[in-house]
């Protein structure tokens, strides 16, 4: 396989970890609010190891081998610019989140189709991500970033899924809902892998635009959830050791 089709390949399946964390609605209606959080709070350390050791790394060390001694500023700058990217997203788009409630401009869309919105922006930049690290031609960081972003979408699958049934909706319709979210993650893979592919020295930058939508997501949406019911020591406790697991799985597998 091509380094495209492989930077592909792992996107979608990292996506498709989203369908596999909702099965669990098939068995339950509810899930306590201190598991849930513990679970997304374990999904956004995941994402806190995968931003510091698989993309803002890379950037920085990718960065310096096309300006020597310069990595570092393209990497902030790159971040920064990911980061804001995000945020006019947030507000230019109206979307919806089961906790913190509706965001951007006002709309008469249905519900539903604002929560898919908020999915949406929320995995772009991780598909983006593991592209870009396929694209970097490293293709054992890349598979332990993708491993990585697979095993933060199943609790977030679940907490997409649990919800839908709340309004109404079948437990099978909940469960591809939660899996169609996830699919919008191969289109970010697939601009990933190419932009880097086609040009190199967008590389560094490329790492670390990720870096600032995945840092953004995760201080702005996850933990904030995982904090807006109380019990948020459980949800602290769960970020640790998502950080320590995606460490480590990125240590062993790089």
């Amino acid at each position: 396989m091509t380094i495209v089709e492989m930077g592909i390949l792992a996107s979608t399946l990292a996506g498709l970890a989203t369908g596999v964390g909702a099965l669990p609605a098939l068995f339950f209606r509810t899930v306590p609010d201190k598991v849930l959080n513990a679970m997304l709070g374990g999904a956004a350390g995941v994402m806190l190891a995968a931003t510091s050791f698989s993309l803002i790394v890379p950037g920085i060390e990718a960065g310096d081998n096309i300006w020597p001694d310069y990595g570092v500023y393209v990497v902030v700058v790159g971040m920064l610019i990911g980061a804001i990217f995000l945020d006019r997203a947030d507000k230019w788009l109206p979307h919806e989140h089961f906790i913190l409630g509706h965001e951007g401009p006002d709309s008469k869309m249905r519900r539903i189709w604002l929560f898919i919105i908020a999915i949406t922006i929320h995995n772009f930049p991780e598909g983006l991500a593991v592209g870009v690290g396929f694209g970097s031609g490293d293709v054992d960081a890349g598979t332990s970033l993708a491993i990585g972003i697979g095993l933060q979408n199943m609790p977030e699958g679940l907490a997409v899924a649990l919800p839908l049934l709340g309004l109404g909706y079948s437990r099978w319709r909940a469960i591809g809902i939660a899996t169609l979210t996830g699919l919008v993650e191969p289109i970010g893979g697939l601009l990933g892998v190419g932009a880097v592919t086609i040009f190199s020295p967008v590389l560094p930058f490329g790492l670390a635009f990720a870096a600032g939508a995945m840092l953004f997501v995760i201080s702005d949406e996850i933990i904030p959830e995982t904090h807006s019911k109380g019990r948020s020591r459980l949800a602290t406790f769960g970020i640790m050791i998502g950080f320590v697991v995606m460490m480590a799985m990125d240590n062993l597998l790089g």
